[in-house]
């Protein structure tokens, strides 16, 4: 199959997540996505490691963002490196890096001066808070974006105090930002055929995740969400029954419904909580213990199939042993193997769009570093 991001070549002067989610995600489209990394240690993630899981010499988390990828060592202090690189972008159509403000201005790769070199780039930018104002050279790492955003106070109980995500949410939604923008600068330069400028932060992009609790935020009189106190609550802004529920011998998913309707099949008397539409959230700290008392009398099969058969929305909650065993987890064809230069195979996750029925499986696993510098040299006339 012919991806659609074919011939387009993407030079990335990223590290960590945000930066290099937005070329894996490029590179799996059909992408040539070219790392620029430092000799002898290369990209941080390498060795950035999560449950101290590592792959030949690389980081598990490495090889989850870097598939399909080619790695290009480069000393960007040293004038020869630099002049090769600079080569290599009047070539590119894409670029992108994550430097601190003010790095690339330094080395004379900012956006003005790679204009020079190539009109035509379309120039990515990844920061923590933006380029300016009086934050600009803080930290951008996902949990202190998490923290400054407000996310941490959406999720749990209203004991608990702040409940960070157990992903790296804020970098992996920027990573999605910012190859759609650049699918959006392509087109752009498609119809002027000029230079774009993609500028997209962390902070931005995790307030951006939360577009629908700050807009009622903003239009609810300034009031702070207002989380449950009772075990189960799912969403500061939703009323009973939305949450989960312990049953018999598991757990069920509550959606949105019509609660009278919910509890009259299963056998739940609320007539001294629910007396018109607003008791709903008025009540729901209530109500969701006055549910959770009757779903603990039955298995939770029993529960989804009596609410399924009734048009009410639920799921049992599964943790990743039975999600990943079902027939529709294996029918999505998520999984992947990338089998590596010495011949053994990790096992990741797979783009999740399909392109004309077709899944776009990965090509290659990520590259070691420097692996492709001299033939990327010869192919480019670098030197």
């Amino acid at each position: 199959m012919n991806r659609p991001l074919e011939g387009l070549l993407v030079l990335e002067f990223c590290q960590f997540l945000a930066g290099p989610s937005a070329g894996l995600k490029l590179a799996d489209l059909g992408a040539r996505v070219i790392k620029i990394e430092r000799p002898n240690s290369g990209d941080a993630c390498r060795q950035l490691s999560i449950k101290n899981l590592f792959v030949e010499a690389d980081s598990l988390l490495f090889h989850t963002i870097n598939r399909n990828k080619e790695s290009y060592a480069a000393d960007l202090k040293n004038p020869e490196d630099l002049e090769k690189l600079k080569k290599l972008i009047s070539k590119a159509d894409v670029m992108t890096h994550n430097f601190r403000p003010g790095v690339m201005e330094k080395i004379g790769l900012d956006y003005p001066n790679v204009q020079a070199i190539n009109p035509k780039i379309v120039y990515g930018v990844v920061t923590g808070y933006g380029n300016e104002g009086p934050w600009r050279n803080k930290p951008g790492q996902d949990l202190l974006v998490q923290a400054v955003s407000g996310l941490t106070f959406l999720s749990g109980l209203d004991t608990d105090g702040p409940v960070p995500f157990g992903l790296s949410v804020s970098d992996i939604m920027c990573g999605n930002h910012l190859a759609q923008g650049i699918m959006a600068a392509l087109i752009k330069r498609a119809k002027t055929n000029k230079s774009v400028l993609v500028e997209v932060s962390l902070l931005e992009s995790i307030l951006d995740v939360q577009f629908e609790v700050i807009t009622t935020y903003l239009n609810d009189g300034g009031k702070l969400p207002d989380r449950s106190g009772a075990k189960g609550s799912a969403h500061a802004y939703l009323s009973a029954p939305y949450g989960m529920y312990e049953t018999k011998d598991g757990y069920i998913a509550m959606a949105m419904g019509n609660l009278p309707n919910i509890c009259a099949i299963i056998n739940c008397n609320i007539d001294d909580l629910y007396v018109e539409a607003g008791s709903a959230f008025d009540n729901r700290d209530k109500l969701i213990i006055r549910l959770a008392a009757t779903f603990k009398q039955k298995e939770t099969k029993i529960w989804v199939n009596l609410l399924e058969s009734n048009g009410i929305w639920c799921a049992e909650v599964l943790n990743y042993q039975t999600a990943t065993s079902l027939s529709t987890y294996k029918n999505l064809q998520i999984e992947q193997d990338l089998e590596l230069s010495n011949g053994k195979k990790i096992k990741t996750t797979v783009s999740p769009i399909r392109l004309d029925n077709e899944k776009l499986f990965a090509v290659k696993p990520a590259p070691k570093l420097g692996f492709d510098t001299q033939e990327i040299n010869r192919e480019f006339e670098l030197t």
